[in-house]
């Protein structure tokens, strides 16, 4: 089964050639590290990472610092990827267990064993590829990663609609047993304030990102609740929270944090981002 693309030419250029010109646009932006990073041999601290999945042009410079560390900190075997359920399609927690992800980069194969794993740890995460076939979330994180590692790394690929404690938990847990011993990255894709003025949107982050930085996945989900936060992937964030912790996360860092009234305006309906990294 391919996973045809759902977003290309919309949240990313829509051919090999544009595509990469605009990853390695997003590279040297204002906002990006500024530098087109190389893969190399490194150390592996890295377990998990908070990543945005908004159009390129808005979060791709925030994204990339995320995948610049991705870069110096090495290859992974495999990498969970876990997003919001921005269609209502499909099931609650969704996982793919077989095929491959197709982008105008190429495709990526899913990991069998891996999500396979992952759906047999867990009750409630049902293999379904219709609440995948036209989310984004998930997506816009494969380009990035073909850039730098081609098609030697594969994916699990989940989304969740349920985002409440008690699934984040258990989606956490399950991604911990079935990746212990192994080489794995996780990446929660999200983005974190919707469509509020700049300052407000700057300040109610700041207090989920304290949470993320403090690897604190059930105190993240109580920030967004009690403080109104529009963060749309405070699930998936939690679960990559939980499982990396229990994967020997122990600290976590913040790489990057900018809206899209920073990198496109205007400053009056902003969404923010934010790539934070946690670290063995």
């Amino acid at each position: 089964m391919i996973r045809q693309p759902v977003v290309a030419g919309q949240f990313y250029a829509g051919t090999k050639q544009a595509l990469l010109k605009q990853i390695e646009w997003c590279y040297t932006h204002a906002h990006g590290p500024g530098k087109v990073p190389r893969a190399q041999a490194g150390p592996r601290r890295l377990v998990g990472l908070v990543s945005p999945h908004a159009g390129y042009m808005y979060s791709g410079p925030v994204a990339a610092h995320g995948f610049a560390l991705m870069a110096q900190d090495g290859i992974p075997s495999s990498v969970v990827v876990i997003g919001p359920n921005h269609t209502g399609a499909g099931s609650g927690v969704s996982i793919m267990t077989s095929g491959k992800w197709r982008t105008p980069l190429g495709e990526v194969e899913i990991d069998k064993q891996l999500a396979g794993s992952i759906k047999q740890a867990s009750e409630i995460i049902d293999e379904d590829a219709v609440a995948h076939a036209g989310e984004h979330s998930l997506e816009v994180q494969l380009p990035f990663m073909q850039h730098l590692f081609g098609d030697k790394f594969k994916i699990a690929p989940i989304c969740m609609m349920m985002q409440d404690e008690e699934t984040s938990g258990e989606a956490g847990r399950a991604i911990a047993k079935a990746a212990a011993k192994k080489d794995v990255v996780i990446i929660a894709s999200t983005d974190f304030t919707h469509y509020e003025p700049q300052q407000h949107a700057v300040a109610k982050d700041r207090k989920a990102s304290e949470r993320i930085l403090a690897i604190d996945w059930r105190g993240l989900l109580r920030t967004v609740h009690d403080e109104g936060i529009t963060m749309c992937g405070y699930g998936p964030v939690a679960a990559m929270l939980r499982a990396a912790s229990d994967l020997g996360g122990k600290q976590a860092e913040l790489l990057k944090y900018a809206t899209s009234g920073d990198t496109a305006g205007p400053m009056s309906q902003v969404v923010g981002y934010g790539s934070i990294a946690v670290l063995r």
